[in-house]
């Protein structure tokens, strides 16, 4: 049997996890002394209500080492395979810490991959794995397929606010205070090393999600795959997106518009929107 693990930056709902059989290893937050683990004992709408009320900065930390350590030996006590998906290593220590406890334990069974993106980029990959592995792949098989795929992931947003990106230190406090006072918004695009860039600038979010749509007009999205449309915490804008890009030809079924975690919604903000599919090879 092949196993399949993810940490909750994948942003996958309790019911999905249970649903696809994925093992999924939760992300701690901190709200200054007040620490919670994502999808535990803090859903994504608390995560939001904290956040809108919490003045300043809140931390997220990778999964605990040791619970992935469980899981790589009780996997190795049962002779199974194990792959597990981490959050990209540009933005997080997990893959490094995982590959540290797959090279202690020595279990030529268990893979790391790092999926050099997060949210619905980490996601698509997770559920092309669990294809493969309900199609009876092996470990090795689905690895190789989809660190292939990895490499055709396409992932823009666009930010509403530039508060968490000044609270979190990322731009400097003059260029918060004239980029909100003439309304700029953010484009924000996870690259194939997994790293996160701002390409563009948009005045005021209907240009913003033109950006985006425009992106997807440019990288035809493979349509054997979903297309995911985000939000962090008002759907309301992802639905606006999804009617956008179905005007560039794109539809958006309901069930793939996804809402961001902690992981992610920690450095954007409120109100922000995104999108992510499979680019045409």
């Amino acid at each position: 049997m092949v196993r399949i693990v993810t940490d909750s930056a994948a942003d996958f709902s309790p019911a999905e996890l249970e649903q696809k059989n994925i093992c999924c290893i939760p992300l701690k937050v901190l709200f200054g002394g007040e620490e919670y683990e994502e999808n535990i004992n803090l859903s994504k709408d608390q995560f939001y209500e904290k956040l809108l009320a919490f003045e300043g900065f809140p931390k997220t930390s990778q999964a605990a080492p040791a619970v992935l350590a469980g899981l790589f030996e009780e996997t190795k006590a049962e002779g199974d395979e194990i792959i597990y998906f981490t959050l990209s290593s540009a933005l997080s220590g997990t893959w490094q810490s995982a590959m540290f406890i797959k090279e202690d334990m020595g279990y030529d069974k268990a893979y790391v991959v790092d999926s050099r993106n997060a949210t619905g980029g980490q996601r698509m990959l997770v559920e092309h794995a669990v294809r493969l592995r309900d199609q009876g792949k092996c470990a090795a098989d689905i690895v190789a397929e989809v660190e292939a795929l990895r490499e055709r992931i396409v992932l823009y947003a666009c930010i509403n606010t530039l508060e968490y990106l000044y609270r979190g230190g990322r731009i400097s406090h003059l260029s918060y205070a004239l980029g909100t006072l003439a309304q700029i918004k953010p484009i924000i695009h996870v690259d194939h090393a997994g790293r996160v860039d701002i390409p563009a600038k948009a005045m005021g979010m209907r240009k913003g999600m033109e950006h985006l749509c425009k992106q997807a007009d440019a990288k035809t999205p493979d349509p054997e795959y979903p297309l995911y449309v985000m939000y962090t915490n008002d759907r309301s804008v992802a639905e606006t997106l999804a009617v956008r890009l179905a005007e560039h030809g794109q539809a958006v079924h309901p069930d793939n518009i996804i809402q961001v975690g902690a992981a992610i919604g920690s450095h954007v903000g409120p109100a922000a929107c995104g999108l992510v599919y499979v680019g045409k090879s």
